[in-house]
Order: structure tokens, then sequence, then C-alpha cells
């Protein structure tokens, strides 16, 4: 727990024990936080409900807008029509002077049958049309396909052993970041390579836009070193995240359990300006972000493997779209857009940065609210994760990180 921002371990009666008891059954045991916004802060329970009862629909729609329009990163920018932020050529140019300097690395040569062939792939996909990226038996996958469409370039030494083993023609894609099912990509880095000299960048191109036309698109396809590796050689990725303001149905429904130990009513709304300057207080530092992150492996829960380098947090509002058309979003739906970038990102981290911002904003915390929370004693300090509809990422860079690159400046 937290007090005066100074982690103390919890006696036992001092986490509260009030299980909330879900519609599902599941039974949540409240942390208890000792600050003076303790009253007003939401449980997890109410933060759930906060960010589900939302037109989630709308943004889903959205994304596959941007998806179709084969424009990547560069049309999130529709978002902010009337303000001076990046434009396409800006961003097209920067992955272009990527690709340069990928396809320039120095490597050992190899000559013969183990000479291969490594291409860079540039993904965009709408996470609403997908289990996820990771390949999984029965579920309908990015990588299951995209594998799938890459099964007809691989060389003929590595056909005979899966025919052998009595598996499928598939190639192998590794992958700058895996995504949960429900989260879109707009820019998604993964790479391929095989040993014949006949393939070519078009060719793996269209096999991966006739896997499922509107979903999944393949924008760009570069030959690059061997020694190209989408995961390791990445120095940051880009999340955005858009978050409904209009619900309608945004109430929240107190428990009388909970009620019993708050007399004061609870915030219904919040200031995107005080999310924007929770988040700015990440910006420029190396933390441990094992209190934001999900469902990570013991050996990934403490330590170095939990530090993160934030470089770009911020918050604005926009409005999305009335119809098809991106470019038009006059009198549209308001939203809370957050753009998060840093060296790399913990599991489920950036959906629980965005729901917890959201709730301390709304219980009136201090700016440092979320520095404070990395020395918590437990996850259950920080709020469960947003819904992963409102996710994106944006792209993956292997240059230098540019601030004035960024969406929300």
């Amino acid at each position: 727990m937290l007090a005066n921002g100074v982690a103390k371990i919890p006696a036992a009666g001092k986490v509260v024990n009030r299980a909330s008891l879900m519609e599902n059954g599941k039974v949540y045991i409240h942390y208890d936080h000792t600050d003076p916004c303790r009253h007003s802060r939401w449980t997890a329970r109410e933060s759930y409900q906060y960010m589900y009862r939302r037109p989630w629909r709308k943004v889903m729609d959205f994304y596959s807008d941007l998806v179709s329009c084969g424009k990547g990163a560069s049309s999130l920018s529709s978002l902010f029509v009337d303000e001076k932020l990046v434009s396409q050529d800006i961003t097209e140019n920067f992955h272009i002077c990527e690709e340069t300097c990928l396809a320039n690395i120095p490597t050992k040569d190899k000559t013969g049958r183990w000479e291969r062939v490594t291409f860079k792939i540039v993904l965009s996909y709408h996470g609403g049309s997908f289990d996820g990226w990771q390949k999984q038996p029965g579920l309908n996958t990015v990588q299951g396909l995209v594998e799938k469409s890459l099964g007809r370039f691989v060389d003929e030494r590595k056909s005979k052993k899966l025919k052998d083993r009595s598996l499928p023609l598939e190639g192998c894609a590794v992958v700058a970041g895996r995504t949960d099912k429900g989260v879109t990509t707009l820019q998604q880095v993964c790479s391929f390579y095989t040993w014949r000299k006949d393939v070519k960048c078009g060719d793996i191109k269209d096999a991966i836009n006739e896997a499922a036309p509107g979903k999944l698109r393949a924008l760009t396809v570069a030959r690059v070193s061997r020694v190209f590796h989408p995961n390791f050689a990445a120095n940051w990725r880009r999340y955005f995240y858009i978050f409904p303001l209009d619900d309608g149905e945004g109430r929240i429904n107190h428990n009388e359990d909970d009620n019993m130990y708050n007399t004061v009513a609870k915030p219904r709304n919040f200031s995107i300006d005080k999310v924007n300057k929770l988040l700015r207080q990440l910006e420029g530092r190396s933390l441990s972000y094992k209190m934001f992150a999900r469902d990570t492996k013991a050996p990934r829960s403490t330590g170095p493997p939990t530090e993160c380098f934030m470089f770009h947090a911020r918050a604005t509002d926009a409005k999305l779209p009335n119809d098809d058309k991106v470019q038009d979003c006059v009198g549209g739906l308001r939203v809370m857009c957050v753009e998060l970038v840093a060296n790399r990102f913990l599991r489920k981290m950036v959906r629980v940065l965005v729901a917890t911002a959201i709730r301390e904003a709304a219980a009136g915390a201090e700016d440092d609210a979320l520095l404070k929370l990395m020395d918590a004693t437990c996850r259950r300090a920080t709020a469960p994760p947003a819904p992963p509809e409102g996710l994106c990422l944006v792209d993956v860079g292997y240059g230098e990180f540019k601030q004035e690159n960024c969406l929300i400046l």
C-alpha cells in the first residue's frame, strides 16, 4: 500500500477483504489505498463497469476503416484535422529511411544452400476480426493466416521436412510483438526468411493480401539483412488508445458492501487534461511497470525484465467520424486519445495504464499518482485492464525516436 508515496507492506487486516461478487461469480479482493483520495477511488468492479459500458463498436468500426484504407500509421492523423500534427509524408518517409538502414546492416557472407534471404513485412490488421496474433489450434489468428500465405515461398529442404512430419506447408513469421484478441495494428512488423532466391517482395505482399481482404493487409515488403530481427532490433513501439466519452450508460452501480465503507459519493467523470498530466510524469524515465502488467510469467514479474523507458506519454480529446469517411470527424463521437511510446511494453501494460490513469484522474489524485503506484505491493493497486477494442499498435521503430513524429504533442 502507499502512505505519503512510500511503499509499506499491509498488515493482514489492512487489505480489506470486501469481496465483490461479480455477475460471473468471480470474487475480487480490493486493495486498501491510504491516500486522501481513497474514498473517491473506484473499486476494480466499478472501474470495469465504467470502462466496458461504452460504445466500443464505433471504435472498432473506425479502426476497421483505417485498416481498409491501407495508409498505415498516418491514417490516425485524420482524428486531428483541425491541428497541425504529423503529416502522411513525414510518416512514410521515416519508414523508408528505416528500411534503407536495415538493408545496409553489414553481415557475414555465406554461400551455398545456407545463404538465406530475409524479408521485412509491415502488416495492418483489424483486431476485432481475429483471435489475436499468436497461432493457436482452432482459432482464427493473424500469425496462422500469415504463415499459411508464406507457405508457397518455403524452400525445398524445409518443405520436405514438413511433409515428412505430416505438417502443413507453412512459413515461419517472427513478429515485433504479439497482440491480444481485439487489438488492432496499423504497422506491425514481422520477418520471414527462405533460401529460395526467386522470391519477390511483390509476390509475398500479394499472397498475404489474398488471405483476408479488408481485415489483413501487407503494407510493404522489403528485403533486409539476414541479421534483422523484428523484436530484438526494435528501439521503440508506439501504441494508441481511443476511449469513448459519450456513453450514456457509463453509470456505476455501487455495491451495498462498498457503501458501508464509503460515505463520499464517487465521481462519474474525469478530466482529460488531468489524465495528460498523470501520463506526462512517466516521460523520460526508466521505471519498473510490474504493477501495471498482467498475466506475466514469474521470471518477468520482478527485476530488470519489468523495466521500460517511456519516451512519450500524452492524452488529448478528438472526435470519431460519423460515417465511413475517415476524414469527416465533425460532429462525431467524442473520444479521449492516449499515445504511448516506449522501448518495450509488458503484458497488458498499456491497457492497465490507461484504465488506472482514468481512475486516478476521476478520483482527483495528485499528478504523481502513477509514479507512486510503481511502489505498490500488489497489482490490485492498479485498475483492471481497459477493453482491448480501444487499443492499437501504431508502429515499431528501428531508428532514433523523434517526438515530432508523434500524433499528440
